[in-house]
């Protein structure tokens, strides 16, 4: 049952990523993709800066979108289309 909830973090963290920086949706398996690099991104963000959004459910999402955003803007950087 976790990995489910892995999954379905990521796909709307990814999808709400997408939306956060105008690059809209990526399908359903690109935006897990994004949604679950983007929370070993913010995992590690959120570490080594010392921030705390607190557990469970939403506090998962709010990191893993916030890194799946950061993957977003430094991919768009390297392609020069943002």
């Amino acid at each position: 049952m976790h990995f489910l909830w892995f999954i379905l973090i990521g796909a709307i963290a990814g999808w709400l990523a997408g939306l956060i920086t105008k690059g809209g949706g990526f399908g359903l398996l690109g935006n897990i993709v994004i949604g679950i690099v983007g929370a070993v991104i913010g995992g590690w963000l959120a570490r080594t800066l010392n921030i705390s959004v607190g557990g469970g459910t939403f506090g998962s999402l709010l990191v893993a979108t916030g890194g799946a955003v950061v993957l977003l803007v430094l991919i768009g950087m390297l392609r020069g289309s943002r």
